[in-house]
């Protein structure tokens, strides 16, 4: 069963973080909404956080991870946020269950095909040689030499933790990722469709959903809508909290 925090009372809403990230990513904006009414349920996917780590890592099964959650915690109607991987997930499950999701909520990220890009980030993290006991600003320096950007490395650093005294670890499963990698980008399957509302919301200076994507959008979400959030990139959330916040209560509420 996925690891989760569950905070507030009133109608679920489910949060399904992108690829390294964690549920802790969300953890202030998910308060905001439990303000505002909902019962949030904060969530770590398979080989991230403090789920547990398996061989099989594609949106098939992460989509039946979150069907065996909704069941186990009897949820039948829920609203459902993805960002990034989590985005595809929730596509995914929203399309092979639509019955359990009311309204469906995708930051940053489109059904297709993208293909590999985090080939730095990896090659930064798979540099980090725990065996010689590092400290955090030793692990930082050394993903340094490969990602610049710093709102990046401290993404990544969220997944560190003690393993033991003295020893740090990643909470992600990294040897899977590298094996894996390619799940990551793959499409959805086109005759998947969702007919409920739908909210696709991009940043303004992200490449992820661009205008001749729409079309392909609407075939397999004909009910859905587009919100663009400026001068923010993938990381629209955390870049703009304010404002994805009331974008996403006004379609929810």
């Amino acid at each position: 069963m996925l690891y989760s925090k569950i905070e507030g009372e009133g109608k679920p809403l489910i949060i399904l973080h992108g690829f390294l990230g964690m549920l802790d990513n969300w953890k202030s904006i998910g308060s905001k909404y439990v303000e505002n009414g909902f019962q949030v349920h904060l969530l770590d996917m398979r080989n991230h956080g403090r789920s547990f780590h398996s061989e099989e890592f594609n949106y098939r099964v992460m989509a039946n991870d979150i069907f065996e959650y909704c069941q186990n915690h009897n949820l039948v109607k829920i609203d459902l946020i993805g960002h990034s991987m989590g985005g595809k997930i929730a596509m995914l499950f929203a399309s092979t269950y639509p019955k359990l999701v009311d309204k469906l909520i995708i930051a940053d990220i489109g059904p297709k095909y993208y293909k590999p890009h985090h080939q730095d980030i990896l090659a930064g993290l798979n540099a980090v040689d725990f065996s010689t006991k590092p400290d955090r600003s030793e692990v930082e320096e050394v993903l340094a030499h490969y990602i610049p950007d710093f709102g990046t490395r401290q993404f990544l650093m969220k997944s560190l933790f003690w393993r033991e005294q003295g020893q740090l670890a990643f909470r992600f499963n990294l040897e899977v990722f590298n094996d894996k990698i390619e799940e990551v980008g793959k499409e959805l399957p086109i005759e998947k469709h969702f007919e409920n509302p739908t909210l696709f919301i991009r940043g303004g200076n992200s490449r992820y959903i661009l205008d001749s994507d729409l079309p392909d959008i609407k075939r397999q979400f004909p009910n859905f809508e587009l919100k663009t959030i400026p001068n923010v990139g993938h990381w629209l959330h955390a870049e703009n909290p304010e404002l994805f916040l009331k974008i996403t209560l006004d379609f929810l509420v």
